[in-house]
């Protein structure tokens, strides 16, 4: 299991982590203000690591405490004629922030990626969350102006 060389310790999730990360996917989900709901969590990450159809990185503190988290999803570009990784999700505990764990785990998944021969990123942010928005660019991220992202509910 890999573990990424950065100030904040960051390894390859597993499963036996899930009592850990179903906080910090709670916590992440009512940031998006969806209703708090650990069992609901629970049970995706147990659904994510039972399918393997996700990369998760852990942040640790100095303590060995979970602090955050990344979760990078492949999927396959016709376009590209390859696999890009869709980094779907990012958190950080609140109390953890502006010590450099977002950017860490940022690099982490960048280096995952690389290490899996994935030549591309991509993400999505709210229109407003300018803090992210500002770390992405410094690190190296570029916005699509080319493409707009539309959703469709299908249970309408």
């Amino acid at each position: 299991m890999p573990t990424f060389a950065f100030s904040t310790s960051i390894d390859l999730a597993t499963a036996a982590e899930i009592p850990e990360l179903t906080p910090l996917v709670d916590a992440y989900r009512r940031f998006y203000r969806q209703p708090g709901d650990l069992e609901g969590a629970r049970a995706f990450l147990a659904q994510r690591f039972a399918k393997g159809d996700a990369h998760l990185l852990l942040a640790r503190d100095t303590h060995g405490r979970a602090r955050g988290f990344v979760q990078l999803f492949p999927v396959p570009s016709t376009t590209s004629l390859a696999i890009r990784w869709i980094l779907n999700d990012l958190f950080v505990d609140p109390e953890a922030r502006g010590q450099g764990m977002g950017s860490d785990l940022l690099r982490a998944a960048r280096q995952l990626a690389r290490d899996h021969g994935v030549t591309q990123l991509m993400l999505r942010t709210q229109v407003e969350n300018h803090t992210a928005q500002s770390r992405y660019h410094d690190l190296g991220w570029q916005r699509d102006e080319a493409f707009f992202t539309y959703l469709l509910n299908t249970d309408c």
